[in-house]
């Protein structure tokens, strides 16, 4: 009897075999690759230590690209089924590196605290020269102010203007004026009026950095101006005998809110000077590095100006005796002062 023929043949095992070819395979693909991987671990190693000062340029230029070589690599390493060390090391490199490149540096609290402990106050100090500049101009506006309505005085209303003015203006009566600056016994309804102070004292210092980008020139022109429009209503105050009461109704507010607008300034126009003066670098890279110090300037001047709003708005009104108005004008702009240029606090990056 003949015997059948056997359609299907077992075939020896090989799984050895394949188990071999796959240690090969892994093998050559983390020896090609390894000293990518080691490279962008070291960068990583070292900025989660938090000493990105030993870290040069070029590393922290080279982390995206190395970092998007490592997620190739694990998408290959997933793909192959590579071995399950390589896996678990290239996922582990990988999630550490994307939070270096994309992720949130810190909190909100611990961000608070680098801004108020020294971040704000170097970003201050870095931009001393345009401050001097914007301090210039803003002194030569009240100067121009005062004597131009000295001359004439109708520049006054093209300076001021009758709203604003609010009946102190050129020949008002001494009484009037006197009664302009005096405080109020209660607080009531002043909340609106805080409000309204803060509102146009922002708008201003927003539109003095927001100009910088015209290489700075509007920004030194509205500080003029608007500085102008104070030098003018100091000239009403000084003709009617009552310039050291108006100076000290200014002063409870006026020490935090023009020091504010002056930063402003001073933000705007270190933006345009980058720009005109790039040095060695393009355009928009000049700015782009000025703009990131002089965001963090800003950030403090909405700072100033809540605080004057509440000083404008509240404790000026309630507090009516020149010598404590004028201390407290004094106080607010000795702590400004020893805040930007004798704290130091830690090192920031806003203020590198």
């Amino acid at each position: 009897m003949k015997r059948p023929t056997l359609l299907f043949r077992k075939k020896a095992p090989e799984a050895p075999v394949d188990i071999e070819q796959a240690a090969l395979r892994s093998d050559r693909f983390r020896l090609e690759r390894e000293g990518e991987w080691k490279r962008l671990e070291e960068i990583v190693r070292r900025m989660e230590s938090g000493r990105l000062r030993g870290i040069a340029d070029e590393e922290l230029l080279e982390l995206p690209a190395l970092y998007r070589t490592a997620a190739s690599s694990l998408a290959v390493a997933r793909e192959t089924s590579l071995d399950a060390a390589t896996l678990a090391y290239l996922e582990a490199l990988v999630q550490r590196a994307w939070y270096q490149v994309y992720g949130p540096r810190i909190g909100f609290i611990a961000w608070l605290r680098r801004f108020f402990g020294g971040g704000w106050s170097a970003a201050v100090r870095a931009i001393w020269l345009e401050i001097c500049i914007a301090l210039a101009a803003m002194l030569a506006g009240g100067v121009v102010g005062w004597l131009l309505v000295d001359r004439d005085e109708r520049w006054f209303y093209s300076l001021v203007g009758g709203g604003m003015a609010g009946g102190r203006a050129p020949g008002a009566p001494v009484e009037v004026l006197r009664q302009s600056l005096e405080g109020q016994d209660h607080a009531g309804g002043l909340s609106a009026f805080a409000a309204f102070l803060f509102s146009n004292n922002a708008g201003v210092a927003i539109l003095a950095f927001a100009l910088g980008f015209a290489f700075g020139i509007p920004s030194l022109l509205l500080l003029i101006q608007n500085i102008a429009l104070l030098g003018a209503m100091l000239w009403v105050f000084h003709d009617a005998g009552l310039a050291i009461e108006f100076a000290a109704w200014l002063s409870v507010h006026g020490t935090t809110e023009l020091f504010a607008i002056l930063l402003a300034g001073a933000a705007g126009l270190h933006i345009g000077r980058s720009m005109a003066f790039p040095g060695d670098r393009s355009i928009m890279a000049a700015a782009a590095r000025s703009g990131q110090r002089a965001a963090v300037v800003m950030l403090g001047v909405v700072v100033m100006l809540i605080v004057a709003a509440l000083l404008e708005g509240y404790v000026r009104q309630l507090v009516a005796a020149a010598q404590l108005r004028f201390a407290i004008g004094g106080a607010m702009l000795a702590f400004w002062l020893a805040y930007f240029f004798l704290f130091r606090g830690r090192a920031q990056e806003g203020g590198r």
